[in-house]
């Protein structure tokens, strides 16, 4: 398998509000990026989004090393949140409906395609890939 690197952030100005995601893909020393965004959405679809995004764009199954800066996305994985809340028909342990179903139906299919490790970094805090990601996010976010 090959390896790629990914790394992810997303962007809302307002929560909800217009927002914006952007990924930035490394396969030695080819990189890509690809960004997006929605008019009225929430800073967790948009961190979505990006991680889906970014396995999307993937040809053939990968290991893939997954960096954002999003707690929601990597604990839910992480910690097996997600699982459980697809197991109980979607609602979270504390029986409240689970949010961005939609989005954790696309990207499930996608983690079981492909080897995915999630690391999660502080975002705004210097790391360069996470700082280029969170630019084309915003620079989406402003487009609606």
């Amino acid at each position: 398998m090959k390896h790629v690197e990914i790394f992810t952030d997303g962007a809302c100005s307002g929560n909800p509000g217009p927002g914006g995601w952007g990924v930035m893909l490394r396969f030695g020393a080819h990189e890509k990026e690809l960004s997006g965004g929605a008019a009225d959405t929430t800073n967790n679809r948009m961190e979505l989004s990006a991680v889906i995004a970014g396995l999307q764009a993937l040809k053939e199954p990968c290991e893939v090393t997954l960096t954002t800066d999003s707690k929601y996305v990597c604990d839910s994985i992480n910690k097996g949140w997600v699982y459980g809340w697809q197991k109980r028909g979607w609602i979270k342990s504390d029986k409240k409906p689970a949010l961005n179903v939609d989005l954790w139906e696309t990207l499930l299919p996608l983690l079981n395609k492909h080897r995915v490790t999630f690391v999660w970094v502080k975002g705004h805090d210097g790391h360069p890939e996470n700082e280029r990601c969170d630019r084309l996010a915003v620079a989406e976010s402003k487009k609606f």
